[in-house]
């Protein structure tokens, strides 16, 4: 199902718009629309990661940015890609062919993202990242066109690894989602883990979508692995820490370990079975005052439920986009990107964060812990800040790119 929305913009920009015709100002729009489709899973086990938070996001930048650029309205496309290759990629064709879309932002399978990241490159068409975590998208799988405006599975299990070594762990089990995320994860993290001296003994794979983890979860406590790491998402991630506290993995001293979940999952399993867990994020909505406002706003039209940093990232990506149109005076997709890519990142989100060469938005990223019941002063009050990590210790150099336009630059 597809969804269409036009945003009106204020009585002060139709004037300024009425004005500038009036002086000749040369259309530099193509169709005289800027179309921004929301390619997500709408309903299944990533809805709550992205999906209809994720909509709203770009809705809300849209209209936070006056609803018009360039004098020249614009429109917001969504549709359910439904974690399937097949109907992402009709889905991106369509828009492509049809509706005239000048750019995407996505965050679902990283099997869709691979797949519209090529059709994009051929297209010369932004495609703004917001969700999908596969490293490739800036490595093997780079395009000029694509922009990775949240965290990868780089990123995630390099930080993850690193704090669990400092605290002593040697061994590691995985529990890993059966797809191309899952297992990029895991070879990142394996490589981080043994570059480090540690060891990873054991590995087994669960089909996405699934509701009973016990068959994987006695395999990883029977491994004797210090740490058990799942490397999951969504629903996934919060049936697989439920039944890991139902078993209670931990009274034999292993650590139940994520590298990456987002702050839905820790609503929907409670700080009972979530306390304790060690994590990094990008974004945590009670960081600062200006986190704080933007999520209050998101929360009071999205029935209270507290954003996600893929939420978060959605919106940043769409007024990043939207102040390169500004600025370029054009929505042609070259020429869009490498104004992105010219101009840094300045919102509630980030301040002056640069995007390199490879598409990357180079942000820090935060080492949090899930509070206690006891400690949390409030809804949605469920992390404590450890640290900011710089972005120079957590993304891939550039000189272990394998992206063809990087390579030998």
């Amino acid at each position: 199902m597809q969804h269409r929305f036009r945003l009106a913009a204020p009585a002060a920009i139709l004037l300024a718009c009425a004005v500038a015709a009036a002086q000749g100002t040369p259309n530099t729009i193509s169709d005289d629309v800027v179309r921004i489709g929301v390619m997500a899973d709408q309903t299944g086990p990533y809805s709550g990661n992205g999906g209809p938070g994720s909509s709203l996001a770009v809705k809300m930048a849209v209209e936070d940015f006056g609803g018009k650029v360039l004098g020249k309205p614009v429109e917001v496309l969504v549709a359910d890609d439904q974690n399937k290759p097949d109907v992402g990629l009709n889905i991106a064709r369509k828009w492509l062919d049809t509706e005239k879309v000048d750019t995407i932002v996505g965050g679902s399978a990283s099997s869709i993202a691979l797949g519209v990241s090529s059709l994009l490159k051929e297209r010369k068409k932004p495609y703004l990242i917001a969700g999908t975590v596969s490293a490739e998208l800036t490595n093997k799988s780079c395009s000029p066109m694509n922009f990775q405006f949240l965290t990868d599975t780089y990123a995630l299990p390099k930080a993850g690894v690193q704090s669990l070594m400092k605290q002593g762990v040697k061994s590691f089990y995985f529990i890993t989602v059966d797809y191309a995320f899952g297992q990029a994860f895991q070879d990142d993290a394996t490589k981080f883990i043994q570059a480090a001296g540690g060891k990873v003994v054991g590995s087994v794979k669960h089909p996405l979508g699934a509701t009973d983890f016990s068959s994987y979860l006695l395999q990883a406590q029977s491994s004797g692995a210090q740490a058990i790491v799942i490397l999951n998402a969504g629903l996934d991630l919060s049936n697989a820490l439920k039944q890991a506290a139902e078993y209670k993995l931990t009274r034999n001293g292993q650590m139940v370990s994520v590298f990456g979940m987002t702050i839905n999952s820790v609503s929907a399993m409670g700080l009972d079975v979530a306390q304790g867990l060690q994590l990094t994020v990008p974004f945590y909505w009670d960081r600062d005052d200006a986190s704080r406002e933007w999520s209050k706003r998101f929360m009071a039209r999205n029935k209270g439920v507290v954003p996600t940093y893929i939420h978060a990232g959605a919106y940043s990506a769409t007024m990043h986009y939207l102040n390169a149109v500004k600025a370029a005076g054009t929505d042609d997709g070259a020429t869009v990107a490498a104004k992105m890519k010219a101009t840094p990142i300045n919102d509630f989100f980030s301040k002056d964060v640069k995007i390199r060469e490879d598409g990357q938005a180079l942000r820090p990223v935060y080492a949090v812990q899930v509070k206690k019941p006891a400690e949390s002063k409030g809804a949605n009050d469920y992390y404590t800040v450890r640290a900011e990590i710089p972005p120079e210790q957590t993304w891939r150099p550039l000189a272990e790119s394998s992206c063809d336009f990087i390579k030998g630059k």
